[in-house]
């Protein structure tokens, strides 16, 4: 095991920039989640890593020592790439084996290895079939099986679970976050897919055009989003965005520009934003139903999506789309008209688009 530290990484391809200094510091035994949409160099973050790519400026170190010029084979690392790209005329085990041998490990270490990582990922049944007699996610398992043999200092994980379908994706989610819990070693996993970062990670790094943008646990990025874009990609249904300003005087509430007010308590306006550009983030399930259809505003539902244990409504108001997630059951139909008031929402600066207060209601 070992910590990865991350200091001030950039890369370069000609004259495109790709990474503009990133730094993350990952610690001994963490499981960290580099997220973010296509092409913001999360991927490219982990090939360097990994010694697949070379550094443009920055460093990188693994248990301390700075790996820049290491080869691949030297930096003690395993990756599990999206393809799962196994010997088809290989067993399981040779399959499994392989890199050991031809590190000239003996016989018997890589029988105890193999049966090993075969026992903590289910695969003893299956050691003697071939790749193509197994399905996606025993595919999946042998390719993690043959980074586990290794014993590596780090696990890095590039996309693994693309090319499943949605309901192994959710189990194999599982496997890996319990894979870690037994290991206890450094893992490094990259996903555009947002809820496979909130389910998995002990720490996210989201990652826009190259940098950073916050780094942060689960929750912690939820609830306390830095900015518009981490707020906006972090969370499904994504966050409710009224662009408007807030008044006070005969009444308190956020104006948004389309003509919606949203009612608030006397005391929710806080001091120095009042008048100030703002937008207005709301989850979806922090949306309720009005007590009373003064304290909200008016919505009518588009779109009813009963689930069985919360039931989601898109509506519209002014022509802007509002998502209401509701954990209770609501007798809301296409085309009914109905009152929403928030209890939790954010405010964010409309030119930077940081973060400047949560009001709660």
């Amino acid at each position: 095991m070992a910590s990865v530290d991350i200091v001030n990484v950039k890369k370069s391809f000609d004259r495109a920039e790709i990474l503009r200094g990133v730094s993350v510091a990952i610690e001994d035994g963490e499981f960290v989640v580099l997220v973010g949409p296509s092409g913001c160099g999360k991927s490219t973050l982990l090939r360097m890593i990994a010694g697949l790519e070379s550094v443009t400026g920055g460093e990188i170190r693994i248990g301390g020592d700075v790996v820049n010029d290491l080869q691949p084979r030297d930096r003690d690392i395993a990756m599990v790439f999206q393809n799962y790209a196994l010997y088809p005329h290989m067993t399981v085990a040779d399959n499994m084996a392989f890199s050991l041998k031809l590190r000239g490990v003996a016989r018997p270490e890589i029988d105890a290895r193999v049966k090993r990582a075969a026992e903590i990922l289910g695969l003893t049944g299956y050691l003697a079939r071939k790749p193509r007699h197994l399905s996606g996610g025993q595919r999946q398992r042998v390719a993690m099986g043959r980074a586990i043999v290794r014993d590596p200092r780090v696990f890095l994980f590039d996309e693994p679970l693309s090319n499943l379908d949605a309901k192994l994706r959710v189990a194999m989610r599982s496997e890996i976050k319990d894979l870690h819990q037994r290991l206890k070693t450094t893992m490094i996993y990259v996903t555009h897919d947002q809820i496979e970062a909130m389910t998995m990670a002990d720490r996210i790094v989201v990652m826009r055009e190259g940098a950073v943008e916050q780094i942060g646990g689960p929750l912690e990025l939820y609830d306390a989003p830095s900015n518009l874009f981490v707020a906006g990609f972090i969370g499904s249904p994504a966050m409710n965005m009224l662009k408007g300003r807030l008044e006070t005087g005969a009444r308190t509430g956020f104006s948004a520009e389309n003509g919606i007010f949203v009612p608030l308590p006397a005391n929710a306006a806080p001091d120095g934003l009042v008048g100030r550009p703002l937008v207005l983030g709301i989850r979806p399930e922090h949306l309720r139903i009005a007590h009373e259809p003064s304290n909200g505003f008016e919505v009518v539902a588009r779109i009813v999506e009963p689930t069985g244990s919360e039931t989601q409504v898109t509506a519209t108001a002014k022509g802007a789309e509002i998502i209401s997630l509701f954990r209770e059951r609501q007798a809301i139909r296409q085309g009914d008209a109905f009152s929403l008031e928030p209890i939790l929402g954010h405010l964010f600066d409309a030119t930077s688009g940081d973060r400047l207060a949560t009001i709660s209601i």
